[in-house]
């Protein structure tokens, strides 16, 4: 086995010898957008960090898996109003799913796994692999990371510290962030989450998302109107590299599990 894992290191020839219907094919989805006044906008380079120790841990256990090159634009959704962002519209992300679903496919390797960090993803991804499944048999997992790590923060902080720092903003990216490529956040520039945000005369209950009379009614809000320094709920100034490294660590010990147990066997047994 070589010691590549990015496929994108490989030569054609080496990709024909270690490409097989064997091998395990990681493919990292994030956005580049707002992701607080201290962070960079690439939350791609997060989940392209996960998706690689995931993929060491999966060979670990005796599974050839390899990265295909990140998606790192995401599906277009309220963060239009991020300066210097780039989205791309559901059609286009769907098109490029099913053109990357396609080129592995051709070749016999349908053994893939989302690794997904961005929301606006979620619903181009579900569309796409529906279909695949439908019309080819082929399944497609997704890994939505930052809503799985909502929920592994509150074994690794506690409940109530880990509702201090997650959100949009904090914890998971933050610390994650923090853990694989601190030299590119500025944390002296970080903001802490809004108080009482309006917009259209009414109370902000989220991106998106207004409240009125005590109940929450979507809104064509932008990004901006909800959280103009990019932060909601959770607090940029309660994230650390020790969290991020605990979080990673659990994230890829469920994606290389999965990746064992069920993605290199194609879903049967």
């Amino acid at each position: 086995m070589t010691d590549k894992i990015r496929i994108a290191e490989l030569t054609s020839e080496e990709s024909r010898q270690f490409l097989t219907k064997e091998a395990v094919i990681l493919l990292p989805m994030g956005s580049m957008e707002d992701q607080g006044t201290h962070a960079p906008m690439g939350d791609y380079l997060a989940v392209e960090a996960v998706a690689m120790d995931m993929a060491r841990a999966a060979r670990a256990l005796g599974v050839p898996t390899f990265v295909a090159p990140v998606i790192p634009f995401g599906g277009a959704d309220y963060f239009a109003s991020t300066h210097g962002g780039i989205a791309l519209s559901p059609a286009t992300l769907v098109a490029v799913l099913e053109d990357m679903f396609s080129s592995f496919a051709r070749h016999g390797l349908n053994k893939l796994l989302i690794i997904n960090g961005h929301g606006g993803n979620v619903s181009a991804i579900n569309e796409v692999a529906q279909r695949w499944r439908q019309t080819t048999g082929m399944i497609v997992l997704s890994m939505y990371l930052w809503q799985i790590s909502y929920e592994l923060l509150k074994d690794i902080l506690g409940p109530e510290m880990a509702a201090k720092s997650s959100g949009h903003g904090g914890d998971p990216l933050t610390s994650i962030g923090l853990h694989y490529y601190p030299e590119i956040f500025r944390m002296d520039l970080k903001r802490a989450p809004p108080k009482d945000q309006k917009a259209l005369g009414m109370d902000v209950a989220g991106f998106a998302k207004i409240k009125y009379a005590g109940a929450v009614f979507q809104a064509p809000l932008t990004a901006n109107e909800a959280a103009p320094h990019g932060v909601w709920r959770g607090d940029p100034a309660h994230c650390t590299e020790e969290t991020g490294k605990a979080l990673s660590a659990r994230l890829v010990e469920i994606g290389a599990g999965l990746i064992r147990d069920h993605v290199s066997k194609g879903f049967t047994g």
